[in-house]
């Protein structure tokens, strides 16, 4: 088994400007729930398989030269099959040893609002030998991202600031901003989204792919799915079970179909709590080039005093976006360098440079429109999948007890999206995840996840019953197999992809 790569400190930043796009908005008569018993997609055309247009792939680096793309036409509204289509860009690089091919392997994408078209030259190109030789990699942009015919809400520029893709409360926890800024947000989506942007959702993601597979020319999907892809592919598993061949889920979401999107936002408050002792014990330790503080205790209150002295005075940032250092762009800093202990160093630096008044150059963001997709895709995925309370004074409560419990993320993953204000309601309920269906879904999950905390991740589990088996690693960050786990955890992913070998029953990896 080849060693997996580790993506260079370059690669890494671009793919954390990358997700945090991807997970910006992270967050008539109805249309009959979904069940599992959702017909198959079946008899589509061969697709026409061609070199992929545009640059760089996953991880900032080019293309493979072996990766081809094609699209697929799907309906607009699954209910009306007849009417408007759409297209889905689907792209793949073949199994390197045809002899050994078992099928496809979906790499599926984050986000919601994340790419997948160039996963196959990216991540898929850090699978051990054994798994490309076994499966041609796939790669997808969901409906309306990316090169699938793109949506695009025409936000302003301010709303797209990675502080601002996030709905941080004001200092005082007022959420009178928030909701006016969901106000501002939805309007432009109804102005500019057209109609696909209502049928933007996870189960009509899991129909496009089941269109995806038959005009693929296969019976089953084998999934590597991670973090919002982990819950579209478990919607996928539940609406066509016997569809599904090896799945894998990866930095897992809860699935409760009550909050959806809303408890995505929420966890994050349990999630930095839960890896930021990783950042302040590495952070505080006598051999740290970067040491902040003599102790853990010492970093959390200098992290939290210093936040609390830049919503009082922000310092200019120049090129960044806002073009401030305040509070909220420290805060979510923290978040954002959580995902991966490799950005610990760049936090710190952050961290220090403020405390003396001063910012370092400006963080990387992606191109205007590759932003605005993604935050547009997003919205409509999170704000069709659930109703959201349309009362500031359910999001006022949240906040204020959030504040009070979790003071590092400030009262954040309770306030409003601009799903507070959508302009268009669900068309169909959530589908619930159950144990009905073949027992062939392996989790594997950090123990300190700032994004999918392990007590979600717990919650998948369970409701899949014995279709899963569990592997918890004792590692922090998000992504976890080939990027923030361990050795431990990998190998028994790269089993099971491999071979069909499961644990016996949930395991840990420490």
């Amino acid at each position: 088994m080849t060693k997996p790569k580790r993506l260079t400190p370059k690669a890494k930043r671009h793919r954390t400007a990358l997700l945090l796009a991807a997970s910006a908005a992270v967050l008539g008569g109805l249309v009959p729930p979904a069940t599992a018993t959702a017909a198959p997609a079946t008899g589509t055309a061969a697709l026409d398989w061609r070199p992929c247009a545009g640059g760089g792939g996953g991880g900032g680096r080019a293309l493979d030269a072996r990766q081809e793309c094609a699209t697929v036409e799907v309906p607009v509204d699954h209910a009306d099959p007849g009417g408007a289509r759409t297209t889905i860009a689907v792209s793949r690089i073949p199994a390197e040893k045809p002899s050994a091919r078992r099928g496809v392997l979906l790499l599926a994408p984050g986000g919601p609002g994340g790419s997948g078209l160039d996963n196959p030259s990216g991540k898929g190109q850090r699978l051990p030998q054994e798994i490309r030789d076994r499966y041609d990699l796939i790669g997808i942009d969901p409906r309306g991202m990316g090169r699938s015919a793109p949506v695009d809400c025409g936000f302003d520029p301010a709303d797209l600031g990675t502080s601002k893709q996030r709905p941080w409360p004001a200092a005082d926890g007022s959420v009178t901003a928030t909701m006016e800024t969901a106000r501002r947000m939805s309007a432009a989506c109804a102005r500019h989204g057209g109609d696909l942007i209502r049928h933007i959702s996870t189960a009509n993601n899991a129909r496009d792919l089941d269109l995806v597979r038959a005009a693929l020319g296969e019976r089953k999907l084998s999934v590597w799915a991670v973090s919002y892809g982990t819950y579209a592919t478990a919607v996928y598993a539940q609406l066509f079970p016997h569809r599904t061949d090896r799945v894998v889920l990866d930095s897992v979401d809860d699935p409760d179909p009550e909050r959806v999107g809303r408890g995505w936002l929420a966890a994050h408050e349990r999630g930095v709590e839960d890896a930021f002792p990783e950042f302040a014990a590495w952070a505080s330790a006598p051999g740290t080039a970067d040491r902040l503080a003599g102790t853990p205790a010492g970093v959390r209150a200098l992290v939290l005093g210093l936040a609390a002295r830049l919503d009082r005075a922000p310092i200019p940032w120049p090129g960044a976006n806002p073009a401030e250092l305040n509070g909220d762009v420290l805060r979510q800093s923290v978040l954002t360098a959580l995902y991966d202990p490799d950005d610990f160093p760049r936090l710190a630096e952050l961290i220090r440079a403020a405390r003396e008044g001063r910012t370092p150059p400006a963080p990387p963001s992606p191109p205007a429109a590759v932003l605005r997709n993604s935050v547009t895709v997003g919205a409509g995925t999170l704000c069709n999948d659930i109703a959201w309370p349309r009362s500031a004074a359910v999001y006022a409560k949240g906040v204020a007890a959030s504040r009070a419990a979790f003071p590092l993320t400030a009262g954040m993953p309770r306030n409003a999206m601009l799903c507070a204000a959508w302009p268009y309601r669900p068309q169909e309920a959530p589908v619930r995840i159950t144990d009905d269906g073949p027992s062939n879904v392996l989790l594997v999950q950090n123990e300190r996840d700032p994004a999918t905390p392990l007590a979600g991740a717990r919650r998948m589990r369970e409701a899949l019953g014995d279709r899963a088996r569990m592997v918890v690693v004792d590692a922090t960050g998000h992504d976890s197999y080939l990027d923030n786990g361990n050795a431990c955890g990998d190998r028994t992913v790269s089993r099971f992809l491999a071979t069909g070998e499961r644990p016996a029953g949930d395991t840990y990896c420490g």
